[in-house]
């Protein structure tokens, strides 16, 4: 049986497959994610999907400055559903995963965590829900001088 949720042999499944990723993002779905770095102030991003099409679709993200406002230029880049879902897979020997819950300014929403080792002693936490088809909806990696990085999902607006 070939497993969509699996991208290629000795990788562990993802938590959506390429279609499910495309379904969850119809064109201007806007997701605001708080960033707080192990180091320095917090800040805010926005990822909003444009022009999808049964491949991919623009990806748009900015900064949100104390204002509110955008902060600096926008990125705007092509990707597809695909590449999107390969950024959840990772080598079965290295990752654990397990159900959980997770509490966000969404409200508290059933996830899977992913608990990924690099390989040289530290671990990675990405919390994926399925009532948001997509990236984690926290995320929480090693900083190189210590402490951990984390970025939680704080807005997700669909058109």
């Amino acid at each position: 049986m070939n497993d969509p949720h699996v991208l290629g042999p000795g990788t562990a499944p993802t938590p959506f497959t390429a279609d499910e990723i495309r379904a969850g993002c119809p064109d201007g779905r806007t997701i605001t994610l708080l960033v707080e770095p192990a180091d320095g102030p917090s800040w805010q991003r926005v990822n909003r999907f444009v022009a999808p099409d049964a491949d991919g679709a623009t990806l748009q993200r900015w900064r949100v400055g104390p204002d509110g406002a955008r902060d600096g230029e926008m990125e705007e880049a092509r990707t597809t559903w695909l590449e999107l879902q390969g950024h959840a897979s990772f080598p079965e020997s290295a990752v654990t995963i397990a159900p959980d819950t997770v509490e966000l300014p969404l409200g508290t929403v059933d996830a899977l965590r992913y608990t990924v080792d690099d390989g040289v002693g530290g671990l990675a936490t990405f919390w994926f829900a399925r009532a948001f088809p997509g990236m984690p909806v926290r995320y929480e990696t090693p900083a190189d001088g210590g402490g951990t990085h984390r970025t939680t999902m704080i807005g997700n607006e669909l058109p």
